[in-house]
């Protein structure tokens, strides 16, 4: 059957590279195509009329006409601009390591519509003074899962038994819990507390809703932000670029509070 020449979608704008001298080529997430590529032409003109309707990090309605490399997009208006997100400095960090995320753990269209909720989701759930740290920590569970890289963390993920009520041992590798008996029996293992378990169960079981009911300790929240963060480059076989930003970003923050004390 012939796909006509003219569609539209939702989608959620999750990267641009510039093209040429005035267009862009925009990478989106879509809940029925998957990702997808188009190029924008005239976008980055001042007085293009879709240029607010394709920025990064928007969900928006776009229309698109089917081309022999790439599609061209003809059209777009916005769904949710994010604006608070995008005029928290803070927050669009964090919001680019989800997209980045996206796009590294995906391939093009591939339908995922779970997948696009949670992007979605995720980027509502972005707020000021709320724990966005767990935030990631949830997104990056459950993105894993939707790519096929779901830790096992309920038991041994060597020798299937339950796990101890104590410091055991994640690896990379297995992409699970090791039983203190089975450490040795893998490479490239990480120390895992017994908190820190129990905190990336209930995420992985959870819904968004029970974040805010949630806290923890600082060393909790660091030792599952290494954990995810190792297990994430291990799997991609590289750093996510927009990490290393979110950690100036945070530090900055730090010392800045640090400073009013």
């Amino acid at each position: 059957m012939t796909k006509p020449r003219n569609y539209k979608t939702e989608a959620i704008i999750i990267k641009k590279t510039k093209l040429g001298e005035a267009d862009r080529i925009l990478t989106f997430y879509t809940p029925r195509l998957g990702k997808i590529q188009g190029v924008a032409k005239g976008v980055r003109r001042p007085r293009s009329k879709m240029s607010g309707h394709l920025e990064l990090l928007t969900h928006s309605q776009v229309s698109f006409a089917r081309g022999k490399n790439l599609d061209t997009v003809t059209g777009s208006q916005t769904i949710n601009g994010f604006c608070d997100v995008k005029s928290d400095l803070m927050l669009v960090s964090y919001a680019l390591y989800i997209t980045e995320l996206v796009n590294k753990f995906t391939e093009d269209h591939i339908e995922d519509q779970p997948l696009f909720e949670l992007l979605l989701n995720t980027l509502d759930n972005l707020v000021p003074e709320a724990n966005n740290d767990l935030t990631l920590r949830y997104f990056e569970l459950h993105l894993l899962d939707h790519a096929g890289y779901r830790p096992q963390l309920r038991h041994c993920v060597s020798c299937r038994s339950a796990l101890p009520p104590r410091t055991n041992s994640f690896s990379l590798k297995a992409g699970g819990v090791l039983c203190p008996k089975c450490n040795s029996t893998q490479p490239a293992t990480i120390s895992i507390s017994y908190n820190s378990l129990r905190l990336l169960r209930l995420l992985q079981d959870s819904d968004y809703a029970i974040l805010p009911d949630i806290e923890v300790k600082a060393p909790t929240a660091a030792e599952v932000e290494w954990i995810m963060r190792s297990y994430i480059r291990y799997l991609l076989e590289r750093d996510i670029k927009s990490a290393a930003w979110l950690d100036s970003l945070k530090h900055q923050l730090q010392k800045s509070q640090m400073a009013l004390l």
